[in-house]
């Protein structure tokens, strides 16, 4: 067995492929920095690990990806890749919000797009979309963000039922986990006034929902966040997500 994951290099990206090492899977680990994934591959010495040094944000990036895996069978896909840039919108800068959406959008539905040809083609597979639980909110001071796994969730479940309807065998999960701790608050540059869950934690669950089919993996409490957010005006809702995102450690 062989799992291809993007964003490889630190965060829940290499705790998923620490997991999967564990449990014999033959890695293919894609990521900007190549230092990182050497790291990573001298770490995981019982099975095989390619190294792909990639920016998954250009898409000639993610179908080179594509192109150099085409000899090796992939047996799960898990596209992880992705940062966040808070402030008001009117304030954060274009480019890099541009580079957010390739990297959180377009370089997703590239490689979900790629590699699910070929699962559908032998009728077995799984992917596993890292979205958030972002992806069920409006998000002020986070806006791009969380408009980006808004995408990563409803393309996800779209995918879905598509594969249902077609009686095929392929597995398509979004893992929607809130705050991990992880390097994400230091890219996106903000800090909230609650604790993160274990990366390990999520990981390990993430890949073993995903492995048994399970659609919208929330880890922990987030788990009653889409039932609450039914009872909820969404005026309300983004008040207190304007409040909550504002309240960072100094």
């Amino acid at each position: 067995m062989r799992a291809l994951i993007t964003g490889a290099s630190s965060g829940i990206g290499r705790d998923m492929a620490r997991y999967l090492a564990q449990k014999g899977y033959d890695l293919v680990v894609v990521a900007r920095r190549a230092d990182r994934l050497q790291e990573l591959k001298e770490e995981l010495s019982g099975v095989d690990v390619k190294c792909i040094t990639a920016d998954l944000s250009k898409t000639d990036e993610c179908k080179r990806v594509y192109e150099e895996t085409k000899g090796v069978e992939i047996d799960m896909l898990i596209n992880n890749a992705g940062f966040g840039l808070a402030g008001d919108f009117v304030d954060t800068d274009l480019d890099t919000e541009l580079m957010m959406v390739d990297t959180n959008v377009k370089a997703l539905h590239v490689l979900t797009k790629l590699y699910l040809k070929d699962f559908v083609k032998r009728d077995s597979g799984t992917i596993l979309n890292v979205a958030s639980i972002a992806g069920f909110m409006p998000g002020p001071l986070l806006a791009t963000y969380y408009a980006t796994k808004n995408y990563v969730l409803r393309l996800t479940q779209a995918i879905y039922k598509e594969l249902k309807k077609k009686g095929s065998k392929v597995k398509v999960s979004a893992l929607c986990p809130g705050p991990i701790n992880t390097e994400f608050f230091d890219v996106a540059n903000v800090k909230f006034l609650i604790s993160g869950v274990s990366s390990p934690f999520v990981a390990k669950l993430a890949v073993d929902k995903a492995l048994k089919g399970k659609l919208i993996i929330l880890p922990g409490i987030v788990k009653f966040v889409p039932f609450l957010l039914r009872l909820v005006p969404q005026k309300l809702v983004m008040s207190v997500l304007y409040k909550f995102q504002s309240l960072r450690r100094e």
